[in-house]
Parts: C-alpha cells; sequence; structure tokens
C-alpha cells in the first residue's frame, strides 16, 4: 500500500514530461534517443517519456547590441562605433543543430564585418552614408548566418564617436562654412539694393525728380535757422542756372 502513492507520483512527473505546450512565437524541436525527429508547431503536444526531449526555439525577431569598439577608417582615423543587430530564426533546426549558440554567434559576426566594412571606408563616407554602411555589413552577415537557419532584418549604427581634436576641427570648419554662407547672403542683398537704388536715380533723374527731391530736402533741413548745412549741388541745376543767367 505504501508503494501506491509513490507510484502516482511517478506517473504524475511522468505525464508532466509527456505533454508539451508550444507557444504561438515558438517551435519545438524534439530528439528522439539525442537523434533530430522533427519540429513540433504551436499548440499542445505529446512526447514519448524518457526517449524523446524537446528544445524550444523563439522565432520572433531579436535584438543584440554590437558594443562599442574602436575602429581606424580608411584615412586612419580612430572612431569608436556601436551598433544593434535584428535577426529572428527562419530554420529552428538548423540553428539548433548546426550552431551552439546563435545569438552569440550572430552578434559576433556581425561586430567583425563591422570593423572589416568601416576599415575600407573614410570618415566623410562614413559620416555621410551610415545606412548604406550598415547596409552593407547586414548583407555580408545575412549571408553567413542564413545556413545557421538565421536570418539578419536589419543592422542599425547607434553612435559614432570621434577623436576630440577632430571634433574640434570640424566644428571650425562648420563655423568657417556659416560665416562664408553669412557674407554671400550680405552681399547678395546689398547688390539687389545697389540695383535697386541706381534704378530709382536712373529714373529721377530721367524725369526731373532728383531737383525736386533736393529742394523737398533743403526745405525740410532750413526749419531750423541755428544750423548751417553745405549742399552739393547737382551740375544739371548748376548748368540749368548758367542757361538762365545767359538768356
Amino acid at each position: 500500500m505504501l508503494f501506491i502513492p509513490f507510484i502516482l507520483v511517478i506517473l504524475f512527473i511522468l505525464l508532466l514530461k509527456t505533454l508539451v505546450v508550444i507557444d504561438q512565437y515558438e517551435r519545438g524541436i524534439v530528439l528522439t534517443l539525442g537523434s533530430y525527429s522533427y519540429t513540433l508547431q504551436p499548440g499542445l503536444k505529446i512526447l514519448i517519456p524518457i526517449v524523446q526531449r524537446i528544445i524550444k526555439v523563439d522565432i520572433r525577431i531579436t535584438t543584440s547590441d554590437i558594443p562599442q569598439q574602436e575602429v581606424i577608417t580608411k584615412d586612419n582615423v580612430p572612431v569608436g562605433i556601436n551598433a544593434v543587430v535584428y535577426f529572428q530564426v527562419s530554420k529552428p533546426e538548423a540553428a539548433v543543430l548546426k550552431i551552439q549558440d546563435f545569438t552569440y554567434a550572430v552578434t559576433q559576426y556581425a561586430q567583425t564585418a563591422l570593423r572589416d566594412v568601416i576599415g575600407q571606408v573614410e570618415l566623410d563616407s562614413l559620416l555621410t552614408d551610415r545606412q548604406k554602411i550598415a547596409d552593407e555589413i547586414k548583407k555580408i552577415v545575412d549571408s553567413e548566418t542564413t545556413e545557421w537557419g538565421v536570418d539578419v532584418t536589419a543592422i542599425k549604427i547607434q553612435d559614432i564617436e570621434l577623436p576630440a581634436d577632430m571634433k574640434r576641427a570640424m566644428a571650425k570648419q562648420a563655423e568657417a562654412e556659416r560665416e562664408r554662407r553669412a557674407t554671400i547672403i550680405r552681399s547678395q542683398g546689398e547688390l539687389s539694393a545697389s540695383a535697386n537704388l541706381k534704378k530709382a536715380m536712373d529714373h529721377m533723374s530721367s524725369s526731373g525728380a532728383i531737383s525736386l527731391r533736393t529742394l523737398q530736402t533743403i526745405e525740410a533741413t532750413t526749419a531750423n535757422p541755428a544750423s548751417t548745412i553745405i549742399f552739393a549741388v547737382p551740375i544739371e541745376i548748376i548748368e540749368g542756372l548758367k542757361k538762365l543767367g545767359g538768356k
């Protein structure tokens, strides 16, 4: 009679090992006596206790950080770069049977590919074509990890840390560029204003309005008798007065 509870406990444990639940985002790799048998889909499944065991694989997109590292660009500039790799298991059986730790392997391979690619580009290209370089790294990593049953969906370069002296040089260059643009804008404004003034002067000279404007200015400025004002009379007025005196 004492063996009955013991037997029941053993049966209950075997029952728990027999029934397995596979979540929607998982796949189950079944090994029978150590050999691959089949892949289980989501749902409640039954296994043969002791003979079979299951390895669950998450097939959702996984994010893995590529730690910051110093890389020398093609033009010999040391930069600190960190990135993120996004990947997803496409063939669960290959991810389990062909690679020991596919997450670690993908991260390390992406890190190596990042160093190789950035070592072949110059700093200007690295700063301006960040996405293009990230896509090139993704292509290299994805071609290798396909055999592991892993699909690399994207690689993003997060931060690019430049040396302090390079930052100062770039800041000076940016400031010089802003001053150059400001000088061009000011000169264009002055050129436009001078052109408008010339048009106004030509129009006033041809219509005789310049003499009228001179007289108006004299009248406005002589309101205060204590002021002494000297005017340069236009040559046209002087010549007109000479002609009147000759007559």
